[in-house]
């Protein structure tokens, strides 16, 4: 703790309320915050002693406006090494892109989530993580909400997938467990698009991200007086989604005294908000998401046992990717495919060499990281494919563990070398480009037979002989 007590600070804003607020955020972690009301003043504190001890900044864009980006450079230019998160209200990609190229370590869009914001200020100065990625780009990349959009090959990942493309056809209650970054909001997205819900709305509250004091009445609602505070009668989750989908994230976090509330209406099919003399019968399709098992905090006394079975009509576990590294190739080509559609940025591709670079990374922050570290390679390459040398943060976490290696053939494709510098056998790479098409076109097997020119009697004798499970 005493080191996190040492860290300091710099706020550039003149907002009295979102100052006081992330001050506060950050004291929570022993942060210091020193507040400058214009760039001028920014930029003078950078010399002074206290400046000097600056371990991060946050920058509103509205404070410098336009010339937001040019700030940034100034403050980099003067001090290489400290990160600078921008906050905006605008989600475009192409000031993310300008923000990168300008030096910043991350982009964060209002209202900005405490978790976020905890998020961005450890990803910025924590050694061990690479930093300079901008995550999560889910917040800059909107993506297609359905089934065919999710990439992936392993069979774990596709029986994931079968479980949820099933369940979203029904009425259960479903809980999705994986660690943060698998996917587990975007298979949300796309089991509400494929549920006979689908044109009713789809409500989704962050437990982690409300404070404990709130959720009970946010769920639940409330009679006008029932607390002090309540000026006006509020309409809760559960009943302003009747009929609809309601979508709790990391309810593994939820309060254990909200737990055994929701666990008493999910059971009855009613809701009672808080001061209320009556209830409400509800239809709500309810989805749940964890980052962690349940079953785990079950035994630990952190979460109800009948709560569990109330949300897990149907469980679905989304593998990490350090489960999955064989998917690696197919995702990196999907989101640079993607990242080439965004304004100020173009199509590229990746050699084998950048390939196996990534798939010795472990990857913690899973799916999500891949992606905004692609995003990270891909605003500063100019060349046509990213190579190793695009990578340089995993290039230095990595250089100890892959010292006396040789490097892999920088060449687009799958991986025709081994660690060893010599060529893999023609069955291994033969396995690879099945699985690469198969991750490619989502595992829609004519396209998969049609492309690789071979019939699907032939292709599924191959996938027989060499192994492949291709969950489909």
């Amino acid at each position: 703790m005493a080191e996190l007590e040492q860290r300091l600070l710099m706020l550039i804003d003149d907002e009295p309320a979102q100052c006081r607020l992330i001050t506060a955020l950050a004291a929570r972690e022993g942060w210091r915050t020193i507040v400058v009301r214009d760039s001028e003043t920014a930029i003078a504190t950078l010399g002074t002693r206290q400046g000097m001890q600056l371990s991060a900044i946050i920058l509103d864009q509205w404070v410098p406006g336009d010339d937001a980006c040019a700030l940034i450079a100034e403050l980099k230019s003067r001090r290489p090494a400290l990160p600078i998160l921008m906050l905006t209200t605008s989600a475009s990609p192409l000031l993310a892109v300008e923000a990168m190229r300008a030096g910043a370590t991350d982009y964060l869009i209002k209202p900005v989530a405490p978790d976020r914001l905890m998020l961005a200020l450890r990803s910025a100065t924590t050694r061990e993580a690479p930093r300079d990625e901008l995550m999560p780009l889910t917040e800059k990349m909107s993506a297609q909400p359905d089934f065919e959009a999710m990439v992936g090959a392993a069979p774990t990942f596709r029986a994931a997938l079968a479980i949820a493309a099933k369940a979203a056809r029904g009425h259960m209650p479903v809980l999705i467990e994986g660690e943060s970054g698998t996917g587990k909001e975007m298979l949300v997205r796309a089991m509400h698009a494929a549920s006979p819900r689908a044109k009713a709305p789809l409500r989704i509250i962050n437990i982690g991200g409300t404070p404990a004091n709130s959720i009970e009445s946010i769920l639940f609602g409330h009679e006008k007086g029932a607390f002090p505070g309540a000026f006006e009668r509020q309409i809760g989750a559960l009943q302003h989604c009747d009929g609809a989908t309601l979508v709790l994230d990391e309810i593994d976090r939820l309060p254990e005294s909200v737990q055994e509330r929701l666990a008493e209406a999910l059971a009855r099919g009613d809701v009672r908000p808080i001061g209320a003399r009556h209830s409400f019968r509800v239809d709500v399709r309810l989805i749940a998401a964890s980052n962690l098992p349940l079953k785990d905090l079950v035994e630990t006394g952190f979460f109800l046992p009948h709560l569990l079975e109330a949300i897990s009509g149907v469980t679905v576990v989304l593998p990490a990717l350090r489960e999955r590294m064989g998917d690696i190739p197919a995702l990196a080509r999907h989101f640079l495919a993607r990242i080439g559609e965004q304004p100020g940025l173009r199509p590229l591709g990746i050699t084998d060499g950048a390939l196996s670079l990534l798939a010795a990374y472990d990857w913690p922050g899973n799916v999500r990281q891949l992606q905004a570290v692609l995003f990270r390679a891909a605003v500063f390459c100019d060349g046509d494919a990213l190579t190793s040398e695009d990578f340089p943060q995993l290039c230095n976490l990595l250089g100890e563990s892959r010292n006396g290696t040789p490097a892999p053939q920088e060449s687009v494709g799958v991986m025709l070398y081994g660690p060893d510098g010599n060529l893999r056998p023609l069955e291994q790479i033969e396995a690879d480009v099945i699985r690469l098409a198969i991750g490619h076109y989502r595992g829609r097997m004519t396209e998969v037979a049609r492309r690789l020119g071979i019939g699907r009697s032939t292709l599924y004798r191959k996938l027989s002989d060499l192994g492949i499970d291709n969950a489909a």
